[in-house]
């Protein structure tokens, strides 16, 4: 039987661990891929393969450009890779990838990360339409987003 292949993206820093952690918790039963922004932060992936994103910041001017060039790179990888699933904490940068799943009929689950505690993220926001499955990891958020499920955080 095939083993499922998974696409964890997220940006870098705090988004990037959590993913790390859920793909931890996930790596015996499925083959994956990290797609994430190129930073100077080293990523211990205990041998997946990573594919990097320019950071992206959208009160920068240069937002939109990148954004641009991010979509194309996230189309390459997801043509390449072929993940049946897509698992995202956000930001900004892994919005294409996330779109691209449901584009071409994969899973998207999306985490609100730990750090949104009583308002919803914009990525969040925009993503919890397209998502099959939302999670939340504080109960404060539940009114923002009535149909996520709340597991508590990932911190335990």
């Amino acid at each position: 039987m095939k083993r499922r292949k998974i696409c964890f993206a997220a940006s870098s820093g705090g988004h990037l661990e959590e993913v790390l952690l859920l793909r931890s918790m996930l790596q015996e039963e499925c083959d994956s891929v990290i797609l994430t922004e190129k930073t100077s932060y080293a990523i211990h992936a205990g041998g997946a393969k990573i594919y990097g994103l320019h950071p992206v910041n959208r009160k920068e001017k240069t937002w939109l450009p990148w954004m641009f060039v991010n979509t194309w790179v996230s189309f390459r990888v997801f043509l390449k890779e072929k993940p049946d699933a897509v698992i995202s904490t956000g930001a900004l940068a892994v919005i294409p990838v996330c779109l691209f799943a449901k584009l071409f009929r994969k899973k998207l689950i999306f985490m609100e990360t730990f750090a949104v505690i009583t308002e919803p993220s914009a990525t969040g926001r925009f993503l919890y339409r397209f998502a099959d499955r939302f999670y939340i990891q504080w109960e404060s958020l539940k009114e923002s987003y009535p149909g996520a499920v709340y597991l508590g955080g990932i911190y335990k």
